[in-house]
């Protein structure tokens, strides 16, 4: 792995010299554009729409829009003029429990490393950080850009999560979630046994990328010459239909897995379901009752 940034932890009155490495990777999926006619790659150029000239990249500017039609442009001096304490320090402001932090806020991962001379305080923050249970709100500048991010320990390593501002994250306005929907017991029961049976702890080595796995399949067919078969993939039906009915469906096929597991959550079920059944009975006989 190659770093990318280099600067420094401050935690209170220590500095702790790190280097950061980007922890992910994307894989992409080896496609790119061609001239269908003779496999040419395509090749995109700047236009101004002004002008109609191609830019070449020495006269590629930035411009804020003021909302008039006109804009403003924007230097690199400009940008490397505005305050950026973090330019070159991840500063802690605070620790905090993981549970207060929606997933929504992360956005990348990057793995710290300390040098040389900073191992010692490196292993001690990230020994007192594990020990505490919580992680480290912080603030660090990638790139002349200040981001919000958290510090956390994974197999002894400091990772630095960055996230999102508060404002970058948007409130979801469903107009679902003004309504009374009617949940029912057996449904719910059904539902949660369903949960149940197909819980268990996350192994990542059982989730394969099958997607990518049958284009790898593909491109080298085709440039063998073979024939490409395509495997009829199965519709999944639309809406919720009879949701008891799909629900206790889906935990008969499970029937083999944990049957004895299966039978008691459908037995719940059942019983759920008569008992609503009774509860309603009950009610229409004391309405007519009171006529």
């Amino acid at each position: 792995m190659r770093s990318f940034w280099k600067g420094s932890i401050g935690f209170g009155l220590v500095s702790i010299p790190v280097k950061a490495y980007k922890a992910t990777e994307e894989r992409g999926l080896g496609l790119h554009q061609v001239h269908a006619a003779d496999g040419g790659r395509i090749r995109l150029s700047r236009y101004c729409e002004i002008d109609g000239a191609e830019v070449p990249a020495s006269e590629v500017g930035r411009a804020a829009d003021t909302g008039g039609g006109d804009v403003v442009l924007i230097t690199d001096e400009d940008l490397a003029g505005l305050p950026v304490p973090t330019l070159r320090t991840i500063a802690v402001h605070t620790f905090a429990p993981p549970s207060q932090i929606d997933p929504l806020y992360l956005s990348r991962s990057y793995y710290l490393e300390p040098d040389t001379d900073g191992v010692r305080p490196y292993v001690l923050f990230a020994e007192a950080l594990r020990r505490s249970g919580k992680v480290a709100v912080v603030k660090v500048a990638f790139r002349q850009r200040e981001t919000l991010g958290m510090l956390r320990v994974r197999d002894n390593v400091l990772v630095l999560e960055t996230m999102v501002w508060p404002a970058e994250i948007r409130t979801p306005d469903f107009p679902f979630l003004d309504e009374d929907v009617d949940v029912r017991l057996p449904e719910l029961k059904a539902a949660t046994a369903l949960i149940d049976c197909l819980s268990g702890d996350f192994d990542p080595a059982q989730h394969k990328d099958a997607y990518r796995e049958a284009l790898d399949e593909l491109i080298e067919a085709k440039a063998a010459g073979n024939e490409v078969i395509r495997p009829e993939v199965p519709i999944q039906p639309n809406g919720s239909g009879d949701l008891l009915t799909a629900l206790e469906a889906s935990l008969k096929a499970l029937e083999p897995k944990g049957s004895g597991a299966v039978r008691r959550a459908k037995a719940a079920a059942r019983k759920a379901g008569e008992a609503a059944d009774r509860a309603h009975k009950a009610a229409r006989t004391a309405a007519k009752s009171r006529r």
